[in-house]
């Protein structure tokens, strides 16, 4: 029988997660978590944890400072490790890079040399914007041209890799194509925007019912690290009114959505599946996809 890892991607509330529990009771299947904003601890809520058991969420502490070149390694790991018992990884994921590093071998940047970040980041307090989004411009144009001058992180990141000889920016056929660690059936999910639309409103309703804005003020004695400081609706949850907080939740979610459906478009060879249904019906069909190419064995 040849191995197989079934890669599972699609935009927030799609319903990614219960697709996933769904076919683990269809198959001896064990779920790994590609999501760069549920390895956080502290979050259940607001990051949309699933309540099915998932590898690799809640990994790191909100200061933690998260990065694809650590998640990989233990994502390959997990995939292996379920493979070796003889069960099938099922890879769910929203975050493109994440996704990918769990699925393939990428060539990821280095860690930043001791120093170094420190060094960029004065440069970046010190000159201003402008002149630091102008230095990377000199020294990794593409780099610059995809973000934006206030992007602090971003800026400093990519003026680290590009004194490396790196670049923030992968390549494309890296990024969205090549070949996979273990022959894998990519599935991407897909529901029609109106309804993608409803499901995110409900979503962020039911968030603050259940009690996002208590989560997300415990959280913030943590003192988040840059990339906890970026998780979806953290800086909202914790600034605004709740009236305020949920309209701009709901928008910086629906804009999320979109990304990830570009995402999914760029993503090579994945085959799409109508999510807008039961997710048992869903998984079914991914079942027989997976089975019609015979490398699943019937539980």
């Amino acid at each position: 029988m040849v191995e197989l890892v079934i890669g599972l991607f699609g935009p927030t509330a799609s319903g990614k997660s219960d697709v996933a529990a769904a076919l683990t009771d269809l198959l001896p299947a064990e779920v790994v978590s590609a999501d760069a904003m549920q390895v956080y601890q502290g979050l259940p809520i607001l990051t949309n944890r699933s309540p099915h058991q998932e590898r690799l969420v809640g990994i790191w502490s909100l200061s933690h400072l998260a990065s694809v070149g650590e998640y990989a390694p233990l994502a390959q790991a997990a995939v292996d490790e379920i493979l070796a018992r003889g069960n099938t990884p099922v890879v769910v994921g929203g975050t493109g890079l994440y996704f990918r590093a769990a699925l393939a071998e990428l060539d990821l940047p280095p860690p930043p040399r001791v120093g170094a970040r420190e060094r960029w980041e004065r440069l970046y307090d010190e000159t201003g914007a402008t002149a630091a989004h102008a230095r990377l411009g000199e020294l990794d144009p593409e780099a610059a041209s995809r973000v934006h001058p206030n992007d602090r992180r971003r800026i400093v990141r990519a003026l680290e890799l590009a004194e490396e000889g790196r670049s923030l920016v992968p390549g494309r056929d890296e990024l969205f194509g090549g070949a996979w660690r273990h022959p894998t059936l990519v599935v991407g999910l897909e529901v029609p925007k109106p309804e993608l639309d409803r499901r995110i409103t409900e979503r962020t309703r039911r968030m603050f019912e259940a009690g996002v804005e208590d989560e997300v003020r415990a959280a913030l004695e943590a003192e988040p690290s840059a990339t906890g400081d970026k998780v979806i609706g953290f800086r909202e949850v914790a600034t605004l009114p709740r009236a305020e907080a949920i309209e701009a939740l709901i928008a910086r979610t629906r804009r999320y959505a979109a990304y990830q459906r570009k995402w999914l478009r760029r993503l090579e060879g994945a085959v799409i599946v109508a999510a807008d249904r039961p997710p048992e019906e869903t998984a079914a069909e991914i079942v027989a996809l997976a089975r019609t190419r015979e490398r699943l064995p019937r539980r």
